[in-house]
């Protein structure tokens, strides 16, 4: 099946904090810190699918893997005529999914929910077709999908396909995505999601040949900034750095990185690059704070802390131990932290990055060997995905 585009071989989408002032959703209250730390650790779980066993006690949390930090939205639609869709960002994940009619189970969501058989130009993908076996989905009449994520809860449905317009000017036909008509307490308010992964059903993959596989985004530095999602070729190329795209044979879907070093205040830290490369290191939009290894994550908190020590300690945290009472300080002075790439590559991390709730934003409670940078460490970059030639490229400042 080959898609059609119209348009240009670049386009630009606004992309919003799901909690702050600019985003559509009427609930906006940003859900706790228990909430969010314990959610990243059900997302941790989630990308590193069949390695790991939930080890978070979910009863004590009454909100999705999905939920909190996957905090970033865009606005697409599907259909003919096309019907707004406020959806979820997500490198984590390969297909893209929206709630449809005629729900069995669905959660309540902003916009109406997507009536396929309102839409013109809407079908379902056959039983027997090679895109259907692709997806290892089951199968009745029509081929059908089923996501399950790393809290109970989950998507399924049948795997169609439609128009999906991105922008006035920008339309690609035809557009694989799942049908959801069971839909067990994944989100609140938005319809689906967007998948940006390396599989061949994400929107990446599926529309190679107009935007050549590259996209990028910048997550800005607070709820109440404005971001981009840019599918196609980043604008200015000239501040943009790049680190080689590495590929697990354990999860070709994910982004993996070559992290080999950390460094506070310009001083590197005694960290051996082994720690880091034994499992590697993926680059994901849906954590929130970053995951290192337990050993580096030691080195780095004794590092940082000997910087901060002027400041009084507060208690930990649902797993950020790292923490400070800044109440009475006009201005506070935290020292610089950067990642280092195994080319040369460094990311200083933005200033809005360092801290979270007041707590140093990193932890060691890393799953089975594998890191993950979250998406606080990212916040004012562009952070540009060129999968086609296998590398990711850092910008600063780049979220006007």
């Amino acid at each position: 099946m080959h898609a059609w585009f119209s348009g240009s071989n670049v386009t630009s989408l606004r992309l919003v904090s799901r909690y702050g002032p600019c985003s559509p959703f009427e609930t906006k209250e940003l859900p706790s810190l228990e909430q969010i730390l314990l959610k990243d650790q059900l997302r941790v779980n989630f990308l590193l699918k069949g390695v790991a066993k939930s080890s978070t006690d979910d009863s004590k949390v009454s909100i999705s893997a999905m939920d909190a930090g996957e905090e970033y939205v865009i606005n697409v639609s599907y259909g003919t005529p096309s019907r707004e869709q406020t959806v979820l960002m997500d490198t984590g994940s390969d297909l893209s999914w929206i709630q449809c009619k005629p729900c069995n189970v669905c959660y309540p969501q902003e916009q109406p929910i997507f009536d396929p058989s309102q839409s013109s130009t809407y079908a379902v993908i056959p039983c027997n077709s090679p895109t259907c076996s692709q997806l290892q989905g089951s199968c009745s009449s029509s081929c059908a999908y089923f996501i399950p994520y790393g809290d109970g809860s989950n998507s399924s449905g049948v795997y169609g396909y439609d128009r999906l317009t991105l922008s006035p000017n920008d339309v690609i036909e035809p557009f694989l995505f799942g049908c959801g008509t069971d839909n067990k307490m994944v989100f609140q308010d938005a319809a689906g999601l967007v998948g940006l992964g390396r599989g061949k059903s994400s929107l990446v993959s599926q529309t190679s040949q107009l935007y050549h596989s590259v996209f990028s985004y910048c997550l800005p530095s607070t709820s109440s900034n404005t971001g981009f999602l840019k599918l196609g070729e980043p604008g200015d190329a000239s501040n943009t750095v790049y680190t080689g795209m590495l590929t697990s044979s354990n999860d070709p879907s994910s982004y993996y990185v070559d992290l080999i070093g950390i460094s506070v205040a310009g001083k590197q830290l005694v960290i051996p690059q082994s720690v880091f490369r034994s499992g590697g290191t993926i680059l994901d939009s849906g954590t929130t704070i970053t995951h290192l290894p337990p050993s580096a994550y030691e080195t780095l908190r004794s590092a940082f802390g000997s910087y901060m020590s002027q400041y009084p300690s507060a208690p930990p945290t649902h797993g950020l131990d790292t923490c400070y009472n800044f109440s009475g300080y006009e201005t506070i002075t935290v020292p610089k932290v950067a990642l280092q790439f195994g080319d040369g590559v460094t990311l200083d991390v933005d200033s809005s990055g360092i801290l979270f709730d007041n707590c140093l934003a990193f932890s060691g409670g890393q799953v089975y060997g594998v890191g993950i940078i979250g998406n606080v460490q990212q916040r004012t970059y562009e952070v540009v995905y060129d999968v086609g030639n296998e590398r990711i490229g850092f910008a600063p400042h780049a979220c006007s």
